[in-house]
């Protein structure tokens, strides 16, 4: 990801093009020959196989995850001097999303999964709470049965990031499906990644869908009816069309990163200074799609430096806690289990095409620097 020529990168793009390279070639030819450009067939099929993929009535394509957040949360009715419960160890859109609607937002700390803690939930509520956005991290879904019910009681909206777990489920329910809106990102490193930057919202509100595709289009109903002002955030046609290629391949590339998490929490079972995820359960409440594959890890950053010059290329996504940058103004918000993952997570390398051979140099790899070798 940094240009270093690693033996085992976090994420091998390339291999995955090549495997499909005849029919993302051909779907872009298709439609630049066409000039099937803007909001065209490519993109209506995508929103459908989505919405049928997660059992909702409406997907729509925009620009990026953090659109489609900022979308959700608009179409909410989230507005200025509202309040919207989140949590601080996410991905920073999580939150920015929220102070783009002129809300604040209310960070409560993470559980052991690190996903939103439910019983943080009730006492973080006040008067101007409006929304919790919750976050199906590391393709995990969150535990949805307290929180919905927190929400009805309490009548707020919940919104769901859902960025990192398309495919997770929850008692057999599709991440995304659970609340108001889902929203997706469709970065080239997601399970299923486009060659840029892409994303979607769903929803079964209807009055939510048609918002969102004003939304993303400058708020024009027709070409010369403008209802409301919006924004430019189309999912461009060529980014669906290679999505569309790609989706039919989700469910097998999920059960490979499930696979390869198996392989990941037996091979470092006896390591005692590192806690893995949960091993993928097909009885249990979860339904686990391993986006990313996190260890937490003592001594993290030197096992960090340590695999790095093994050829092993591994993420540490957020060494600083959000709530703790300066220029936030968020540091009021006491979370020492949050800030405590920030400096001891790290994600190993976990996508469809690394081979077994190649997840046991990484666990050989870590337990050679845990054990002196």
């Amino acid at each position: 990801m940094n240009g270093m020529n690693y033996k085992e990168p976090f994420v091998n793009y390339s291999r995955q093009y090549k495997n499909l390279e005849r029919e993302i070639d051909a779907a872009i030819k298709k439609l630049l020959s066409e000039v099937q450009l803007i909001l065209r067939e490519d993109v209506e099929r995508f929103e459908k196989n989505l919405a049928e993929f997660l059992g909702v009535k409406y997907a729509v394509g925009v620009n990026s995850g953090t659109d489609a957040l900022i979308f959700a949360l608009r179409a909410a009715g989230i507005t200025r001097g509202d309040e919207v419960i989140t949590v601080s160890h996410t991905f920073f859109a999580s939150i920015e999303a929220i102070w783009h609607n002129g809300a604040a937002p209310v960070l409560i700390e993470a559980g052991e999964d690190f996903l939103m803690d439910p019983a943080r939930i009730e006492e973080a509520i006040t008067e101007r709470t409006k929304a919790i956005l919750l976050v199906h991290l590391n393709g995990r879904a969150c535990e949805m049965d307290t929180i919905m019910e927190i929400a009805e009681r309490r009548k707020l909206l919940v919104i769901e990031d859902a960025a990192q777990s398309l495919g997770a489920m929850y008692r057999n329910k599709k991440a995304g499906s659970f609340g108001f809106a889902g929203c997706f990102s469709f970065y080239p490193a997601k399970i299923l990644g486009a060659a840029g930057d892409g994303g979607a919202v769903s929803t079964n509100d209807e009055k939510a869908a048609e918002q969102i595709r004003l939304f993303r289009s400058h708020g024009q109903k027709t070409k010369t009816e403008i209802v409301t002002y919006g924004f430019t955030s189309r999912l461009h046609n060529i980014q669906a069309a290679i999505l569309n290629v790609k989706f039919p391949h989700v469910a097998e590339w999920i059960e490979r990163r499930r696979d390869i998490a198996v392989l990941y929490e037996k091979g470092l079972a006896e390591v005692s200074d590192i806690k893995t995820p949960p091993a993928p359960t097909t009885d249990g409440p979860y339904f686990d799609v391993f986006q990313n594959y996190v260890l937490k890890a003592k001594r993290r950053n030197e096992l960090f430096e340590f695999l790095k010059e093994k050829g092993v290329e591994t993420l540490i996504k957020d060494p600083v806690a959000n709530h703790k940058h300066p220029g936030l103004g968020l540091d009021h918000f006491l979370l020492p289990y949050t800030e405590q993952l920030a400096e001891e997570v790290i994600s190993l390398p976990c996508y469809p095409e690394l081979t077994d051979e190649q997840a046991q140099w990484v666990v050989s790899s870590i337990k050679d620097f845990y054990h002196g070798v």
